[in-house]
């Protein structure tokens, strides 16, 4: 649970914003986003917990890139296969999911020191946060830059900001939310 809401890696510990700021341009290219980078992350949390007694120290990290970009790979060619429309509006930045300080972060501090069972979990709560984290980016953006959400028309045409679309509108949906959430957490 603490990855969904209290160390939420988009809104509170702030990692990963190279694909929150670049792919949250729709809530679906956000949400397949957050489930790419999840797949990747319960995937290497288990593995990296099953090899961490037969790494050593000094190329632990080496050997933890080298799995993460193997099941980054994999997610790539099954969004190519699979899914082609979501594989191309992603682009390049499904392969930059090998260098996202969330999944080298987690494998790190978590699944080196604990079982492949506790890192599942670990992979499970903290990819959850991060898919809603950028889903929930995704769907205001979408919102406000287009009108739509998942498509959907929701505001007339007329109505949309496209800036909410282009980089900035990403900074600015962010620092919104984020000081929403500041807000609501110094109440409590």
């Amino acid at each position: 649970m603490n990855g969904i809401v209290k160390e939420n890696p988009t809104f509170v510990l702030m990692l990963g914003m190279c694909p929150t700021l670049a792919t949250t341009t729709s809530a679906l290219n956000g949400m397949m986003m957050g489930l790419a980078t999840m797949a990747v992350l319960i995937c290497s949390n288990i593995v990296i917990s099953l090899i961490k007694k037969l790494t050593p120290d000094m190329v632990h990290i080496p050997v933890y890139i080298v799995v993460i970009a193997t099941l980054v790979t994999i997610v790539q060619f099954c969004l190519a296969a699979y899914l082609p429309d979501v594989n191309k509006s992603l682009g390049l930045f499904i392969p930059l999911i090998v260098v996202n300080c969330v999944i080298l972060g987690r494998a790190e501090s978590f699944a080196a020191k604990n079982t492949p069972l506790a890192s599942a979990c670990d992979g499970i709560g903290v990819g959850l946060g991060f898919t809603l984290g950028l889903t929930i980016l995704g769907i205001f953006r979408e919102l406000l830059g287009n009108g739509t959400v998942f498509n959907l028309r929701i505001i007339p045409e007329d109505f949309s900001m496209l800036v909410f679309i282009l980089p900035p509108g990403a900074f600015l949906t962010l620092g919104f939310i984020i000081a929403l959430i500041n807000r609501v957490r110094n109440k409590e």
